[in-house]
């Protein structure tokens, strides 16, 4: 086996095992400002965080459920 063929095939070898090991390991990847999930999603625990001071729409959302509230009280006294 000449030096040229021996070259050859151990470069195959390492890109055969390098795509062998991203296809077997699961990556979360950012792309164009999406994070997209690694391939155990869905056995992931879900990590929920409320929205804290930093909420823009505070008083908003305070008025919308104060209002609704008095919608569900109305509806009840009658």
């Amino acid at each position: 086996m000449d030096k040229q063929t021996q070259t050859l095939r151990t470069a195959l070898a390492a890109l055969g095992l390098s795509a062998a090991c991203l296809g077997l390991t699961g990556c979360q990847v950012d792309y164009a400002g999406q994070t997209l999930p690694s391939p155990y999603y869905l056995t992931d625990d879900v990590q929920y965080y409320a929205p804290g001071p930093e909420f823009k729409l505070a008083k908003e959302a305070a008025a919308l459920k104060e209002q609704s509230e008095a919608i569900a009280s109305d509806h009840q006294g009658r």
